[in-house]
């Protein structure tokens, strides 16, 4: 591979121009080598190959944090491995419970509409057990203030 543009890295790991400065502030990737006559940033194999590890990780909502203790474990190896696993896992359970909020939430949705559609229809039943679904799914959402 041949040395990326920041433009060429930006476009093959899907981060903005400014988050890979910014990652490279904050010391997740580089220093980054630059064009002896330009100074542009050139990115070469192994960098690409952090970066898109971080956008993967940037992607599921790892923060910057566990982004840095991540690339630290990474370089320990099988040292690291069940802190890396617990890290990982951790980061799955947030997602699991961000997913059963969305069930919740489509649940509600879906509640509403149904009694709507009864309505429409004027099926008192059907609008009554809808009208029920709708407030057992409401008292699980989460409303915020």
């Amino acid at each position: 591979m041949t040395a990326l543009s920041i433009q060429e890295m930006s476009r093959r790991s899907g981060l903005s121009e400014p988050t890979l400065r910014y990652y490279e502030e904050v010391g997740l990737v580089g220093p980054i080598d630059r064009d002896d006559s330009s100074g542009h940033r050139r990115y070469g194999a192994e960098d690409a190959h952090v970066i898109e590890m971080l956008a993967c990780l940037r992607a599921v909502g790892v923060g910057i944090e566990d982004m840095r203790t991540y690339l630290a474990n990474r370089t320990r190896g099988r040292a690291a491995a069940a802190e890396q696993r617990d890290l990982l896992l951790r980061h799955a359970e947030r997602i699991e419970a961000e997913i059963a909020a969305q069930q919740v939430r489509l649940s509600y949705l879906r509640g509403k509409a149904a009694l709507w559609d009864a309505r429409a229809r004027g099926d008192a039943a059907a609008e009554d057990e809808a009208m029920r679904r709708s407030i057992e799914a409401a008292g699980r959402l989460e409303v915020r203030g």
